[in-house]
């Protein structure tokens, strides 16, 4: 039994990896089409996860700036400048 149980833990993990490092050119049509694949896809437990891959990507594909809308500015509103000074070579 903890045979069982260390083998399919080693394959989880090799496909988590798999899926993290493959390219995103791979990844977005394999999840299309897992997306096709009865109760894996569409209602599935990886649903969410394989929509967003198959999905194009946004911005910069961080998943940060598009993850929650951003507030309305007011036209009166005062906006910070922020100066960055540049760091001397030595």
């Amino acid at each position: 039994m903890q045979h069982l149980v260390v083998g399919l833990l080693v394959v989880l993990c090799a496909v988590y990896a798999l899926w993290s490092l493959m390219p995103v050119a791979l990844r977005r049509p394999l999840a299309g089409w897992l997306l096709r694949v009865p109760g894996l896809g569409q209602a599935g437990p990886l649903a969410g996860v394989l929509r967003r891959a198959a999905a194009g990507p946004t911005a910069c594909g961080c998943d940060g700036c598009d993850a929650k809308p951003a507030a309305p500015m007011r036209a009166d509103a005062a906006v910070p400048i922020r100066i960055h000074r540049k760091s001397v070579r030595r």
